[in-house]
C-alpha cells in the first residue's frame, strides 16, 4: 500500500546514512566486500528489503556497487559534492590554481592534437578577444572562448568537461576582477595569447604549456 511505501522509504535512507557513515570511518576499506543484507539487517534492526533499498541509494551515489553472485563493493569512500556547491564555495585563487593544472596539460596535448580546423577556430577567437572597446563581460567571454578552443584542440572530453564545469564561476570572478583593476598592458596580455596560439600552431607541446603557465601564473598572482 502507499502508506507502507511512504514510511518504509525514509527509514531505508536512514539506513543508507548508517552505512555510509561507517563506511567513511573506514570499517569496510575501498575495494572491500560489506557484510550481506542477513547480517546488514541484524546489525541495523530492520527488514532486508530496506537494507536492499539503502544499499540501491548508496549505488546511485556511487558509494558501493554491487557485483552479480560476488556481492557488493565499495568503490568510494564519500559521496562526491555536487559541483555547483563546491565551485560556489571555492575561492578563485583556487579556481585559477585549477586551471593551470587543466590548462598547461591541453595545451602541450592540443600542440601535438590540433587539426587544422583546431586551429581557425584558435586563431578566430584569438582575434576576437583582441578586438579594443568591448564591455568587460564581452572581453571576458571572448577570452573564455580562446581559451575553451585551445582545450577543444586537445581533444579529451574529461579535461573539456572540467573546464566547462567552473567556467560560470570564473567568468562572474574575471568580471568582477577587472572592473577593480583592468589589465595595465592589454597588449602584453594580449601577446601572452598569441604565443599560446602560435606554440600550438607549431606543435611545441613544451612551449605551449610554458606559455599557458606563464600567464595563468601571472593571472593567480592579481588574485593572491
Amino acid at each position: 500500500m502507499m502508506v507502507s511505501q511512504v514510511q518504509r522509504h525514509p527509514l531505508a535512507a536512514q539506513a543508507a546514512e548508517l552505512l555510509l557513515n561507517r563506511i567513511r570511518d573506514g570499517e569496510w576499506p575501498l575495494g572491500h566486500r560489506i557484510p550481506g543484507e542477513t547480517t546488514l539487517a541484524a546489525q541495523l534492526g530492520v527488514g532486508r528489503s530496506t537494507v536492499r533499498e539503502a544499499i540501491r541509494e548508496l549505488a546511485g551515489r556511487g558509494v558501493v556497487e554491487s557485483r552479480q553472485g560476488a556481492g557488493v563493493f565499495v568503490t568510494a569512500l564519500d559521496t562526491a559534492e555536487d559541483w555547483d556547491v563546491v565551485l560556489r564555495r571555492a575561492t578563485i585563487a583556487t579556481v585559477v590554481e585549477a586551471r593551470i593544472a587543466i590548462e598547461a596539460e591541453a595545451a602541450a596535448l592540443a600542440a601535438g592534437r590540433r587539426t587544422p580546423a583546431d586551429l581557425r577556430e584558435i586563431r578566430r577567437t584569438l582575434a576576437a578577444r583582441g578586438v579594443e572597446g568591448r564591455s568587460i563581460p564581452d572581453h571576458v567571454d571572448a577570452d573564455m572562448a580562446f581559451h575553451r578552443a585551445v582545450i577543444a584542440a586537445a581533444h579529451n572530453e574529461v579535461l573539456l568537461g572540467l573546464f566547462d564545469a567552473f567556467l560560470p564561476r570564473l567568468r562572474s570572478a574575471m568580471i568582477d576582477m577587472l572592473k577593480i583593476a583592468p589589465v595595465a598592458s592589454a597588449a602584453a596580455d594580449h601577446d601572452c595569447h598569441r604565443e599560446l596560439a602560435d606554440a600550438i600552431t607549431a606543435r611545441s607541446a613544451a612551449a605551449a604549456s610554458a606559455a599557458s603557465r606563464t600567464h595563468l601564473s601571472t593571472l593567480q598572482e592579481t588574485f593572491s
